[in-house]
C-alpha cells in the first residue's frame, strides 16, 4: 500500500456513519516537525467539563483556534476561538486538499501519555454543522481509537499512526460513539488537531 495515497479506503465503518482512514499524509520530518511547532507555540490549558455539577480540570491539555472567535459549548463549557497560527493554517490547507472539504475551526488536544485519553462521546454539539466532516491530524505517539454503534454497541478499532489523517463525516455522529483509550504502554505525548465547521 502507498502510505502517500491521497485516497482512504473505504470506510472502516461497516454501517450508519462514515469514516475514512487516510493514514500518513505527512513525511516522518513533516510529522515531526508540526509536533514541535505545535508543542511549543499553541496556547494550551488544562480542559474543563462538568460532570454531576462539579467542575473537573483534566490533565489533558486543549486549544481552540477559528477564523473568527467562534464559542464551543461541549462537556457545559464554552471556547471562545483563538486567531489560527502560521502553522495550523498550513496543515488546514493540506487536510482541505486531501479531504476535499472546507473547516473554519480546530480543536487541538495534546495527551502527556498513554495514560491520558478520552470516553466514550459523539461530537453531536450544537455549535456544530450538523453532520459535517470532522478530520483528525495525529502527531506523536502512536494511539489506538475505537469505535462504538449506540444500538448494537458493536466496537471498531483503528491504530492512528504518526502523521496521519482520520475524517468522520455523513450521520456517523448520529449513531456511533468514539474514545481514545488509555494505555500505559505510550510513555510519550499526542498531539491531535480535529477541524471542524461551526454552524454561524
Amino acid at each position: 500500500m502507498d502510505l502517500f495515497n491521497p485516497n482512504p479506503t473505504s470506510s472502516i465503518l461497516p454501517f450508519d456513519g462514515e469514516v475514512n482512514y487516510y493514514g500518513k499524509i505527512l513525511s516522518q520530518e513533516k510529522a515531526q516537525y508540526y509536533f514541535n511547532q505545535l508543542l511549543n507555540t499553541i496556547d494550551w490549558t488544562n480542559d474543563k467539563a462538568i460532570l454531576f455539577g462539579k467542575l473537573i480540570i483534566t490533565k489533558r491539555k486543549v486549544a481552540w483556534y477559528g477564523d473568527k472567535p467562534f464559542d464551543y459549548t461541549y462537556s457545559k463549557t464554552t471556547k471562545s476561538a483563538l486567531p489560527w497560527t502560521k502553522e495550523l493554517l498550513e496543515v488546514k490547507e493540506i487536510i482541505e486538499n486531501k479531504t476535499g472539504e472546507t473547516f473554519n475551526s480546530c480543536l487541538l488536544n495534546l495527551y502527556h501519555t498513554g495514560e491520558e485519553g478520552m470516553g466514550w462521546h459523539s461530537d453531536g454539539e450544537k455549535d456544530l454543522k450538523k453532520n459535517g466532516a470532522i478530520a483528525s491530524l495525529s502527531l506523536g505517539a502512536e494511539r489506538k481509537f475505537a469505535f462504538k454503534h449506540k444500538a448494537t454497541q458493536q466496537t471498531i478499532s483503528v491504530l492512528l499512526e504518526k502523521g496521519s489523517l482520520l475524517e468522520m463525516k455523513g450521520i456517523t455522529q448520529e449513531n456511533w460513539l468514539h474514545r481514545l483509550p488509555p494505555t500505559k504502554k505510550v510513555k510519550i505525548p499526542r498531539i491531535n488537531l480535529t477541524f471542524r465547521t461551526i454552524e454561524d
